[in-house]
């Protein structure tokens, strides 16, 4: 199972920017990368399990399964959502040019013609990248139609360490806009995880929000309703946007967004089966599948490093220098030979590498052993980017020798500023010439 929960909390705090106070909400910097995601007809299915009011809908991989659910839902009045993991469906764009990943239709016909341009399709959107993402299945649901629309998160905050609930009179609309543009109709309330969301918290949030007055006990019981899933299920985030009354006064989840702590999959297994991989990267997932922490970033030189701690430190220090990693790479205590090919595997994958800093602390392994599989790997690959090699531990002087004795180009430098300092010097140059090493 993946066990990337707190080193995709580290890297993610380090590559991301860094907003201010005024845009910011509890958690939402670093929880995007640290939990496991999952599809809106999987949290509308929680939902329900919960005993909370969501459209009447179902999943389908295929057109005729598309047409059959819109025939069952009946009515003229749906919608069909493409089920990607990644914000702006609705104004994304299929690779095959069909415009907008959340769509009306109004007959079972429509839901079949849509489902079979989206499904088998990569949807591109601000979140996904150019390459997009691929449609799997779409999700129908009945359209209902809302009188008031909020916005309601349940999040896990860091600076308080506990739960908060996030709240809004306007939902619908993309929060993060409103935060930055609007940051007095964001509400934050602080839950003390021993006592739980009081009746007269949950009802105060709800009259705040602006539910009417026959609706308020119906949405205090959602809100707690949500809450309870967040601490029985570890999630890290529950996000509905919208939280409606819809015209004949009922509360309901007209969309959901769930995050759950990868740190939890032991027992929460029930969920973590849900993980759809042909949302992720597809290098992490083969790193997460070799015992890798990896995590990819934006810069040029790869990084290969036992211990998340060393890894932050790795990075920090390239940066420091006006360098930039190329990734996040935590190979644990067992940096074997078999571990440290698959590392560099996976680092050489990227062409924007040009050049690897090896940090490795010899501790629980030896650096002569290290050294033996770092030599082997780049014969193996025959590799031509420069490689620097910092070995400290047990063993570091028989590595050293090792190293230098190979023949290969491979710089041992003990000193970590001295080393991060020639992966600077390497990247820059290889990026000059035209060579993928520097003379």
């Amino acid at each position: 199972m993946f066990k990337l929960g707190r080193n995709r909390a580290l890297a993610s705090a380090f590559a991301a920017p860094k907003l201010s106070p005024s845009l910011r909400l509890p958690g939402f910097a670093s929880q995007q990368r640290r939990a496991l995601s999952i599809h809106e007809y999987l949290s509308a299915d929680l939902l329900r399990q919960y005993g909370i009011d969501v459209p009447k809908g179902s999943v389908a991989r295929s057109g005729a399964e598309a047409e059959a659910i819109a025939k069952d839902i009946g009515g003229e009045d749906m919608v069909i959502k493409a089920q990607v993991l990644a914000g702006g469906r609705g104004k994304g764009t299929f690779d095959n040019g069909l415009k907008g990943g959340v769509r009306v239709i109004y007959s079972p016909t429509e839901a079949r013609m849509f489902a079979d341009q989206m499904i088998g399709h990569k949807l591109v959107t601000k979140q996904t990248g150019a390459q997009g993402r691929l449609c799997n299945s779409v999700y129908i649901c009945e359209r209902k139609f809302a009188r008031r629309e909020f916005y309601l998160a349940v999040l896990m905050d860091r600076a308080s360490q506990g739960p908060v609930i996030v709240s809004s009179s306007q939902g619908g609309v993309d929060i993060e806009g409103v935060a930055k543009e609007n940051p007095d109709a964001i509400n934050t309330t602080y839950v003390d995880i021993n006592v739980g969301v009081t009746d007269d918290m949950a009802r105060g949030i709800a009259t705040k929000l602006g539910f009417s007055e026959q609706c308020i006990e119906e949405a205090k019981d959602t809100i707690q309703k949500l809450y309870t899933i967040f601490r029985e299920k570890d999630a890290t985030q529950i996000e509905i946007n919208p939280l409606s009354e819809t015209s004949d006064h009922k509360v309901m989840c007209m969309d959901a967004k769930f995050g759950f702590d990868d740190n939890a999959d032991y027992r929460q297994k029930e969920i973590f089966a849900q993980r759809d991989t042909s949302q992720e990267d597809a290098d992490e997932v083969r790193a997460a599948e070799s015992g890798l922490n990896f995590i990819k970033l934006d810069g040029d030189i790869g990084c290969l490093v036992n211990g998340a701690g060393l890894a932050m430190a790795t990075m920090d220090i390239i940066k420091l220098n006006g360098g930039a990693p190329a990734n996040f790479l935590d190979v644990g205590g067992g940096a074997t030979p078999a571990a440290i090919k698959e590392a560099f595997e996976l680092i050489t994958s990227d062409q924007k590498v040009t050049a690897i800093f090896v940090n490795i602390f010899g501790g629980i392994v030896r650096c002569d052993a290290i050294a033996h599989g770092l030599i082997n790997t780049v014969k193996t690959l025959n590799l031509k980017i420069p490689i620097i090699a910092r070995l400290q531990g047990t063993n570091m002087e028989q590595a050293r020798q090792l190293i230098n004795d190979s023949g290969m180009k491979i710089f041992s430098i003990d000193d970590l500023q001295s080393a991060a300092e020639k992966a600077v010097q390497f990247s820059k140059v290889v990026k000059m010439g035209t060579c993928r090493f520097p003379p």
